[in-house]
C-alpha cells in the first residue's frame, strides 16, 4: 500500500546587521519558549481578544485586517491587539524582526509555517474521519510532515546562522529537541511504519456493484501492456494541458475508505502496529514548537504587508523606545492604513516627521482643511502603538515613548441609542478620558467640538487641552483655533502647509512653525472668490 493509502539616527544594537558571524552558539534549550517574550519574561503575556478602542479613530483596523487577510486571524489577532510597555520585550521583538528582515532567512518561516498548517489540516480532517485505517493513516501523515519540518527548520537555521536572541534560542532548543531520544524514535518509528505499509499489494475486484479486496496474486500490470499497444498513437506535438491544483490525496470517498477497511483485516499485524502507534502518539506536537508555529506568523505576516511598500521606496525603521522618557523624534513618516491605499493606485505618499524635546508634550496641528491634518494625527497614534508591539514603524529614524495607552477623539455621528446630543456625547467621552488617563499615556485629537459655536469650542478646548497638559501625557491635537498651539510651554504648533504660488493646492507637508491662521484665511477667501486678484476682475471697468 503506498502513501496515498538609542540614538534617533541609529536603530537599537540588536536590530543592525551587516557582520559576519563565524558561529552561532545554540542557547540552552530551557531558554527558549517563545518567540515573542524573552525568557523570564513569558508570564507578562496579555493577549486581548477585543479590538482597541483607538483601532477605527487609527484606521489601525484597517492594518490588521489586511495584515491578517487569509492567515490564522484567530491567533493574530490578539498578538496585534496588545502592545507592550516593556523596553526589553520591545527590542527582544525588534531583535528578531531585523534577522527575518534577511531574504535568506525570512524564506525559512513560511515555508515551516505551510507545513505546520498541513499538519493541523491532517490533525483536523482526521478527526471527521469514521473509518479507523483510514483515520489512523491520516494521522501517520500528519506525524510524518511534523518531523520533516522540524528536522528541515533547524538545517536551515543552522545554515543562517540567526543574530537575534529569539532565533538563537529557538536554534538551540531545536538541536537538544531533535537531538532528543523522544523525538528520534518518533521520527524512526514513522519511517518504519510508513515503509512497511507502503509494501502491501493488493488487488480489488469489481462486479457490478460489489467490490472484492483481495492479497494481491502476481498478475500481470496490463497498464504497461496498454501503454505499449497504443505507443504508436500517441500525438508528441501537442500542447501539454495546464497542471490541475494538486489534490489532498488522503480525501476518500465512502467506497475507497470500505477498501482500506478490507486491507486492514488483509494484513492485521501491519495495522495493529498503526492502532498501537497512534495510541501512544497523540500529544506528538512539542508545546513549544506549536506556540512557535503561532507566534512566527506575527512577524510573517507584518513584513509580507510592508514588503510591498518597501519595493516602492517608503522607508521603515526600528525606533528606539523608552517607558521613561518622553524625548519624540521622527523623521520621514507617513500613515501606514493610507499608504497601503496609495500604492495600490500608484499615488505618492508624502511623508512628514515631528520632534517633542524637554517639557514639549503636545502637537496642535493647524492649517487648512484638507491639508493632511487628521492623516498627521493618525500617523503619530499608528507610530506609538506599531512601537509597542515591536513592529518596524514607517520611516526613516525614530525614538519613541511607550505608553499605557492611547486615547483618541475623532468627530463621530450621534447615536440615538444613548439618548445625549452630539456635543454632549463628546464631552462624556472626554470626561471618561480626563479620569483614567496617566502621565504615561498618549493622546490623539482631531477637531473636538465642531458641533458648537466658536466661542464655546475656544473654552472647552482650552479647558481639555490644560487638563492633558495637568496630566503631562503626551499628543497631538489638530485644530482650526490657532491660539492653543500656545496655551502653554508644553504646546507646540505644526501647520499644514500650502503651495506659495497656489495657495489653493495643498501640500500636505505639516511643518513645525507658528500658527497664524494666513494660509487657511487665503485659502478660504480664494473658495469665495474675493482674494485681490478675483475681485480685480470682478470690478473692472
Amino acid at each position: 500500500m503506498t502513501e496515498q493509502a538609542h540614538d534617533i539616527a541609529r536603530p537599537p544594537p540588536a536590530a543592525t546587521s551587516g557582520a559576519s558571524v563565524k558561529q552561532v552558539t545554540p542557547a540552552p534549550a530551557s531558554a527558549f519558549a517563545s518567540i515573542l517574550y524573552p525568557p523570564g519574561l513569558e508570564a507578562l503575556q496579555t493577549d486581548r481578544a477585543d479590538e482597541p478602542e483607538c483601532f477605527v479613530d487609527l484606521n489601525l483596523d484597517q492594518v490588521v485586517a489586511a495584515v491578517v487577510a487569509k492567515r490564522d486571524e484567530g491567533v493574530l489577532r490578539p498578538i496585534f491587539y496588545s502592545p507592550c510597555r516593556h523596553e526589553e520585550i520591545v527590542r527582544y521583538r525588534q531583535s528578531v524582526f531585523a534577522d527575518l528582515e534577511k531574504p535568506d532567512v525570512f524564506k525559512l518561516f513560511p515555508a515551516f509555517c505551510e507545513a505546520m498548517r498541513s499538519v493541523r489540516g491532517n490533525l483536523d480532517y482526521a478527526q471527521k474521519i469514521s473509518y479507523r485505517s483510514h483515520k489512523h493513516t491520516v494521522f501517520l501523515r500528519a506525524v510524518r510532515l511534523y518531523c520533516e519540518s522540524v528536522d528541515e527548520l533547524l538545517r536551515d537555521l543552522q545554515s543562517v546562522a540567526p543574530r537575534s536572541l529569539g532565533l538563537r534560542n529557538l536554534l538551540g532548543y531545536l538541536d537538544t529537541y531533535v537531538r532528543s531520544g523522544a523525538f528520534g524514535q518518533l521520527s524512526k518509528e514513522t519511517a518504519e511504519l510508513r515503509e512497511a505499509l507502503s509494501k502491501l499489494s493488493y488487488g480489488t475486484l469489481f462486479r457490478g456493484d460489489k467490490v472484492t479486496v483481495r492479497k494481491y496474486a502476481f498478475e500481470p500490470d496490463y497498464t504497461a501492456t496498454i501503454l505499449e499497444r497504443f505507443a504508436k498513437f500517441r500525438e508528441t506535438e501537442i500542447e501539454a494541458p495546464a497542471p490541475r491544483k494538486p489534490k489532498d490525496e488522503f480525501s476518500l470517498n465512502h467506497i475507497e475508505e470500505a477498501i482500506l477497511e478490507f486491507v486492514s483485516r488483509l494484513f492485521p499485524e501491519q495495522f495493529r502496529r498503526l492502532d498501537d502507534y497512534v495510541a501512544r502518539h497523540g500529544g506528538f506536537i512539542d508545546e513549544a514548537i506549536a506556540r512557535f508555529d503561532r507566534e512566527i506568523g506575527f512577524y510573517v505576516a507584518y513584513l509580507d504587508y510592508i514588503e510591498p511598500l518597501k519595493r516602492t521606496g517608503l522607508p521603515f525603521c526600528h525606533p528606539a523606545v523608552s517607558v521613561s522618557s518622553k524625548e519624540t523624534e521622527v523623521e520621514n513618516s507617513f500613515d501606514l492604513a493610507l499608504a497601503g491605499k496609495l500604492v495600490l493606485e500608484k499615488g505618492t505618499v508624502v511623508r512628514n516627521g515631528f520632534r517633542l524635546s524637554g517639557g514639549e508634550r503636545l502637537l496642535v496641528v493647524s492649517g487648512p482643511n484638507q491639508g493632511g491634518k487628521t492623516t498627521f494625527a493618525r500617523m503619530f497614534g499608528q507610530l506609538h502603538f506599531l512601537a509597542g508591539l515591536g513592529c518596524p514603524v514607517p520611516g526613516t529614524a525614530a525614538r519613541l515613548f511607550l505608553p499605557d495607552r492611547i486615547f483618541t477623539h475623532f468627530e463621530r455621528e450621534e447615536n440615538i441609542t444613548n439618548l445625549r446630543g452630539k456635543l454632549e456625547d463628546e464631552l462624556v467621552r472626554l470626561h471618561e478620558s480626563c479620569k483614567i488617563m496617566t502621565p504615561d499615556s498618549v493622546i490623539v485629537l482631531n477637531e473636538i467640538f465642531n458641533s458648537t459655536s466658536l466661542d464655546d469650542q475656544v473654552f472647552l478646548s482650552t479647558r481639555v487641552l490644560q487638563q492633558f497638559l495637568a496630566a503631562d501625557a503626551i499628543g497631538v491635537c489638530v485644530t482650526f483655533i490657532d491660539g492653543l498651539s500656545t496655551l502653554s510651554e508644553k504646546t507646540v504648533s505644526m501647520v499644514s502647509t500650502v503651495d506659495p504660488d497656489d495657495p489653493a493646492r495643498r501640500t500636505f507637508e505639516i511643518v513645525r512653525k507658528p500658527a497664524d491662521g494666513l494660509a487657511y484665511a487665503l485659502s478660504l477667501a480664494q473658495k469665495r472668490g474675493v482674494t485681490y486678484e478675483q475681485l480685480r476682475k470682478r470690478v473692472q471697468p
